[in-house]
């Protein structure tokens, strides 16, 4: 699954640039095949960084599969943990330490440049990523649920993140308005859910 956390410095006059994983199925999504297209598409990267983290021995199994193999309290641990990697494989520490380097040097000067991006990658990777921004604690990250396919957007201004909207789950309240008028509306969502 892929979900989605957007940045942007201002609304008006910025080239975004879009960064995803290096899956085959991204590239294949990402190929332009006219020149002329290609003169006034927005600018896809891909970086490793922001893949998703590796499960290691854990790969390409089931959940049953790997309950059966290690035992679901061990799974359990290895997926919920921040810090305890599965057998040759990543923990979410591990990932953050990739993710967010590439964030800060990757990223970050592309916001300072005035571009607005936007990061369409793994779960844990973008979980990284909102844990540097949000500065959540390793407990906190661990239970942050994304919804995919509803994007987080924030705000670089002044050399700091400011987050408009939060991830709440995959309903209409879930959409971070930019304009005017769906600021109103997400104002509006917001105050039915608290």
């Amino acid at each position: 699954m892929t979900a989605m956390l957007a940045m942007t410095q201002h609304r008006r006059k910025k080239v975004p640039v879009v960064i995803h994983n290096e899956s085959e199925q991204a590239k294949a999504w990402s190929t332009i095949y006219s020149e002329d297209t290609t003169n006034q598409s927005i600018p896809v990267l891909t970086a490793w960084q922001l893949n998703e983290r590796m499960y290691g021995e854990l790969q390409g199994l089931n959940k049953q599969e790997t309950a059966d193999r290690f035992g679901k309290e061990k799974v359990h641990q290895w997926r919920r943990s921040y810090d305890i990697p599965p057998p040759n494989g990543e923990s979410l520490e591990m990932c953050a330490e990739r993710a967010v380097a590439y964030f800060k040097e990757q990223i970050v000067p592309q916001l300072h440049c005035g571009k607005n991006v936007l990061i369409a990658a793994h779960g844990n990777s973008l979980r990284s990523i909102i844990m540097y921004l949000d500065k959540l604690s390793s407990q906190e990250v661990i239970s942050l649920e994304l919804s995919t396919g509803i994007p987080m957007l924030y705000i670089f201004k002044e050399g700091k993140f400011l987050r408009r909207g939060s991830p709440i789950g995959p309903s209409e309240a879930g959409v971070y308005a930019v304009t005017k008028n769906l600021a109103l509306y997400r104002q509006k969502l917001d105050d039915m859910i608290h």
